[in-house]
């Protein structure tokens, strides 16, 4: 855990489920100031320069939840982004501006790391939290696509090369990158390649 983060952090909570979002609240609670909004519309609403990180579902009924990331993403409030949905992700998600991507059911451990992750992040410079942004999707992706797939797309390609150019910049820039980078790996359960 990040020093004087926890408690000082606000997470949003944002599911059309009111008992889903009520419980990630209450696995949160006592950690953060945590809110809730039952939908998109409600979600606009409570953004604001406040939120350090809201989880956000994506399948909601009158305003998805990649609407309301969109939105989120043009206004001048900037925070942590979690996509927290049994929507299974595909190549689309390449263009997405979120930060992490978690797939439900999701355990209070994880619900927790993924917050605590995102405020470490945030803590840090933009460059290092692009990497560990394109890194998150590099990692969702090859869990859930065919080698083949992700060998195939350009796009994917273009993303990997990029999360190399900047793991090999914030080494030559921070002595601790590999450990920062490594707990970022412990904190999604992937090992290495």
């Amino acid at each position: 855990m990040v020093e004087g983060i926890e408690n000082d952090a606000t997470v949003l909570v944002v599911d059309d489920e009111p008992d889903v979002a009520d419980v990630y609240a209450l696995r949160l609670r006592g950690r953060f100031d945590t809110r809730t909004a039952y939908g998109g519309r409600e979600a606009l609403e409570a953004v604001d320069d406040e939120v350090d990180v809201v989880l956000l579902d994506r399948r909601m009924p009158v305003v998805s939840g990649d609407e309301v990331l969109e939105t989120i993403r043009d206004r001048e409030v900037d925070p942590a982004v979690v996509m927290v949905t049994a929507v299974t992700p595909d190549l689309t998600v390449l263009d997405m501006p979120f930060d992490d991507y978690l797939c439900k059911p999701i355990d209070s451990e994880s619900l927790v790391e993924t917050v605590e992750k995102q405020l470490e992040t945030a803590a840090h410079d933009e460059a290092l939290d692009e990497f560990f942004r394109l890194a998150s999707k590099l990692i969702l992706l090859d869990q859930e696509l065919s080698r083949t797939e992700l060998e195939d797309s350009e796009q994917f390609q273009r993303v990997k090369r990029r999360t190399v150019e900047l793991r090999e910049r914030l080494r030559a820039e921070m002595e601790d990158f590999d450990e920062v980078a490594q707990r970022f790996l412990d904190l999604n359960r992937i090992e290495r390649a």
